[in-house]
């Protein structure tokens, strides 16, 4: 039986390279600059591995994900290479393996390919992205949703220039904190989840704290993000709350928390990306709704509230991919109506 690149050329892979000329660099050196993740103990981390095992278990399971990191440099290389070594690849049904596994290339703020992974792939892979021509471009590379980077090189042409890339604007980074939306599922490529999208058009560094099913408010979570620097501050959990109650008794309270130790941040509360809702979240709606209300009833005036169905209303019924996870249109929608209140805060 033929497989579907066998027809048609377009849907092939190539997972290696001709061009023994290459000379590969370590991103997280000089003039290269890594953004969204560091290197701590053998793998990059979205925040400190002592700190993600106290919060819990799946938060320790998945701060290795390296959802929101990006790597930006300049170059005249007619072509860039990845080698990537990888562990804890999940292949899942209804998300794009290019989407939790693969990088996305990025040259100003036009996407130029992906570096895909092969079927199978289950440790690790080479890939390659060639330019038509030779010139010098600004180069941003986003790293995979869902999986867990080991080792990342760039290879580039051996006489090839090699400078940093454009500096974001000079404030500390908005921090992302929420369910699996928040760190990528389900978008098609890892520049399509809705944070890189507000990255690249607003041209602000930012910190994806995304936890796929696990994001619950923990006071050891709380007061992590409580203690960051940040330009602001967007706060999305209701989905893995795992009930309203729950909700109920953690979400004023971590704001309480930041805003106690950030006096003056921009903070905007987001409920759940969803065009209808069930009774149950209603009551969560409300609940997130409440914790604004009572933040401006104090006088508060550096709060905002997004609503989950305005969130998806570009999207319509074919924001998702489940009834749940956006896909690359409810993503979209979704980066729409955040750049709406986080384009005046930064």
């Amino acid at each position: 039986m033929k497989r579907i690149f066998e027809i048609d050329k377009n849907f092939k892979v190539e997972t290696f390279t001709t061009h023994t000329d290459a000379v590969f660099f370590d991103p997280r050196r000089a003039p290269f600059r890594i953004y969204g993740v560091f290197y701590e103990n053998g793998k990059f981390r979205r925040m400190p591995e002592k700190t993600a095992k106290s919060v819990s278990e799946g938060v320790y399971f998945l701060h290795t994900n390296t959802a929101g990191g990006r790597v930006r440099f300049r170059t005249d290389s007619p072509y860039i290479l990845t080698n990537a070594k990888m562990s804890g690849v999940d292949h899942m049904n209804h998300f794009p393996l290019v989407g939790s596994a693969g990088f996305d290339i990025y040259v100003g703020n036009r996407y130029e390919g992906s570096f895909m992974p092969p079927q199978g792939m289950k440790h690790g892979y080479e890939s390659i992205i060639e330019f038509p021509s030779r010139e010098m471009r600004d180069v941003t590379i986003h790293l995979p949703l869902y999986a867990n980077v080991h080792e990342f090189s760039i290879g580039l042409a051996a006489d090839a220039a090699v400078l940093p890339g454009p500096e974001y604007k000079d404030i500390p980074p908005v921090v992302y904190y929420g369910s699996s939306i928040t760190q990528g599922g389900c978008a098609s490529r890892p520049g399509n989840a809705y944070e890189n999208i507000l990255t690249r058009r607003l041209n602000v560094d930012h910190v994806n704290l995304g936890f796929s099913g696990s994001a619950k408010g923990e006071d050891e979570m709380t007061q992590y993000i409580a203690g960051l620097e940040m330009s602001v501050f967007v706060l999305d959990y209701d989905h893995n709350a795992p009930t309203p109650e729950h909700l109920q008794s953690t979400h004023e309270r971590l704001f309480l928390a930041v805003r106690e130790k950030h006096p003056d941040l921009p903070v905007i509360m987001m409920s759940r990306p969803k065009l209808r809702l069930t009774e149950d979240e209603e009551k969560r709606r409300a609940i997130v709704s409440a914790t604004y209300e009572n933040a401006l009833s104090r006088g508060d005036k550096n709060v905002y509230f997004l609503d989950g169905p305005a969130l998806m209303a570009a999207a319509g019924d074919d924001g998702t991919v489940d009834n749940c996870h956006p896909n690359d249109l409810g993503f979209f929608s979704m980066a729409n109506a955040v750049e709406k209140v986080l384009g005046k805060l930064v």
